[in-house]
């Protein structure tokens, strides 16, 4: 069930979250320091204020969630015990209901795990750049447009 995101969600979101970017992209949290309570500080200060988030339920306990900034997905995150179960694309199906046209976002180019399912859901790789500090990680914009 995908439902709108909820103060009680803060914790197991946050700590998916962070080991959902472990598995996406080994090594970057510690070559840039970052700990899960800087996920935290993050979420908090960061996500929650600018986002709208929507969370991925299964039984009771939330294991997905989507940060949307109308079309523009800013976060979409699956806890890793999740992965190749349907849920991503549940939240992306669920994205498209909400910016029917167009949606886009950026990647790391080496979250190989995220560009696959983006490419294989008809996103287009459009621009090439970098992530903003502290990552500064070679990133992709993805673009899909209804046809």
């Amino acid at each position: 069930m995908i439902r709108i995101y909820r103060e009680d969600d803060f914790e197991p979101v946050t700590k998916f979250w962070f080991d959902a970017m472990n598995a996406a992209m080994p090594g970057l949290n510690e070559r840039i320091g970052n700990t899960l309570e800087d996920a935290r500080t993050f979420f908090k200060n960061v996500i929650i204020l600018e986002d709208q988030l929507w969370v991925y339920e299964l039984n009771n306990e939330p294991i997905a969630y989507i940060g949307m900034q109308e079309d523009f997905i800013d976060r979409m995150y699956v806890a890793p015990a999740y992965h190749q179960r349907g849920v991503g694309q549940a939240l992306l199906d669920y994205a498209r209901t909400l910016s029917p046209n167009h949606l886009w976002l950026y990647t790391h180019v080496a979250n190989k795990i995220a560009r696959a399912f983006y490419e294989k859901n008809d996103f287009a790789a459009e621009n090439f750049g970098s992530s903003p500090p502290p990552e500064s990680e070679p990133d992709v914009e993805y673009h899909w447009r209804r046809k």
